[in-house]
């Protein structure tokens, strides 16, 4: 049984509440489509893999330069994202298998988006900025040290989902602002996202830590 998280700081209980309304807001917008895919008995794996072609294809944009293009592409491939779970529990396909699909191609989408952008910066002849491949790397790391970290607790018993920046709001900041902005301000937007990604989630992955050491202290107490 996994143990809640209920030695969180205010501000984290603060964020994920936010966090966890914004979603539920965003879910009744796009209710309608879950419902016509459950109608329709599309299966929710199918669902999944579309959704991360998608972000997979919004990768592959971003590494050409088209960073408000790969941005709206990313937005719509976040709805597939939401919308598989929905679909699994209202047609009674939820599966372990299915859980293990989904998270095993969250990793593949992770990594192609930030991927794309290390290509971008390492390729671009007017934009190349070593700088900024090196941040997208530790992004790329950070973000699949958190989904361990998140993983490797629950093997344990632990429920480790907390932190700062986990996966609902590295997909925001990775399609909104992109979406709206693109190269702006000579890029600088992009710029400072991703590197509010990269440190948050490296600090996210320290907070998980010290958040099982806690809690597995207690428990052993």
């Amino acid at each position: 049984m996994h143990l809640a998280a209920t030695t969180l700081p205010p501000y984290t209980h603060s964020m994920l509440a936010f966090w966890e309304q914004v979603k539920r807001g965003y879910l009744k917008v796009i209710d309608p489509l879950a419902d016509a895919l459950a109608r329709r008995g599309v299966h929710p794996n199918t669902i999944t893999t579309f959704g991360t072609a998608l972000t997979v294809a919004s990768g592959a944009v971003f590494a050409t330069g088209h960073i408000s293009l790969g941005g709206w592409i990313l937005a719509l491939a976040a709805t597939f994202d939401l919308i598989d779970g929905q679909v699994a529990r209202r047609t009674g396909t939820e599966s372990t298998f299915g859980a293990f699909y989904d998270s095993t191609l969250d990793r593949i989408a992770d990594g192609a988006v930030l991927g794309g952008l290390t290509i971008f910066w390492a390729s671009d002849t007017a934009r190349y900025s070593l700088p900024m491949v090196v941040v997208c790397l530790f992004g790329v790391v950070g973000a699949h040290v958190v989904s361990y970290t998140r993983a490797r607790a629950e093997g344990l018993g632990l429920d480790a989902k907390v932190g700062m920046m986990q996966r609902a709001e590295r997909m925001v900041l990775l399609c909104a602002p992109q979406a709206l902005f693109g190269l702006a301000y000579d890029g600088l937007v992009l710029k400072g996202i991703v590197i509010l990604l990269a440190v948050t989630s490296w600090i996210t992955v320290g907070q998980r830590m010290l958040y099982v050491r806690r809690v597995s202290s207690q428990t052993k107490s």
